[in-house]
């Protein structure tokens, strides 16, 4: 790893938890309160695009924690296991798949397995009275708009086709982590007294904490990451990679 590397991690992490801290609103997932609003994934999703997949998932994870233990539910071992993992892993995705060369025909068909596996479990959660009309609607809205935002400036430019598809299965991915993750969790360690859940969640928790993670963070990273990266190369030539332009 080399010395920018080490640096863009440091820079990542800390604005990755300031940005967080300041942009999250106290918004929290509307059944149990632990997982929260995060626009903030615009920060290691730039570094990711721009430095690679370490520099993404690292400052990522880093900056997580540091974000849940002072301004969080301010349970480390929660955040080391969960939100360290699930923000490593699916930004580490974007920074690679991100470089990659996907084909058209890959993409379409994880993009639609993704979202019917999405509109699945919304629908599990309406027909189980966790979720509301109003609320099931705003989710597959906004995953379907996020989807149409892929193809659409993925077709309208090209160079950005396989950083729509890596967000997508990055934030996915990194949502699963959280959703299945924290149901696994209360069955070893009780969920912090704020979400109301203590110990052996129902299996339903999970694809609630997914749901909510991936349908409230990907407008961002679909939206606003790839303008702030083009003003990047604009500016620092040298971050763009050869097979990007």
């Amino acid at each position: 790893m080399k010395t920018i590397d080490v640096a863009m991690i440091a820079v990542s992490a800390a604005l990755y938890a300031i940005v967080g801290m300041l942009t999250n609103m106290g918004i929290l997932d509307p059944a149990f309160g632990v997982v929260k609003f995060w626009p903030a994934v615009i920060v290691p999703g730039i570094f990711a695009v721009l430095f690679g997949r370490w520099v993404g998932g690292i400052g990522a994870a880093i900056g997580i924690f540091i974000s849940d233990v002072v301004a969080g539910h301010g349970n480390a071992v929660l955040s080391f296991t969960i939100g360290c993992t699930s923000n490593f892993v699916g930004f580490y995705l974007v920074g690679l798949l991100s470089r990659r060369n996907m084909k058209w025909r890959d993409i379409l068909i994880i993009l639609t397995v993704g979202s019917v596996a999405m509109t699945g479990m919304t629908g599990y959660l309406y027909s189980i009275n966790q979720l509301t009309l109003d609320v099931v609607a705003l989710f597959l809205g906004v995953l379907y708009a996020s989807v149409a935002i892929v193809i659409g400036f993925g077709l309208w430019k090209p160079e950005w086709k396989n950083y729509g598809f890596a967000s997508v299965v990055g934030l996915l991915v990194g949502s699963a982590i959280i959703g299945f993750g924290l149901w696994a969790y209360s069955y070893v360690l009780p969920l912090p007294e704020s979400v109301g859940l203590g110990r052996n969640a129902q299996f339903y928790a999970s694809f609630l904490f997914l749901v909510w993670t991936f349908a409230t963070e990907i407008p961002f990273l679909v939206a606003i990451v790839p303008p702030i990266v083009k003003v990047c190369y604009r500016a620092f030539p040298f971050l763009e990679p050869p097979n990007n332009g």
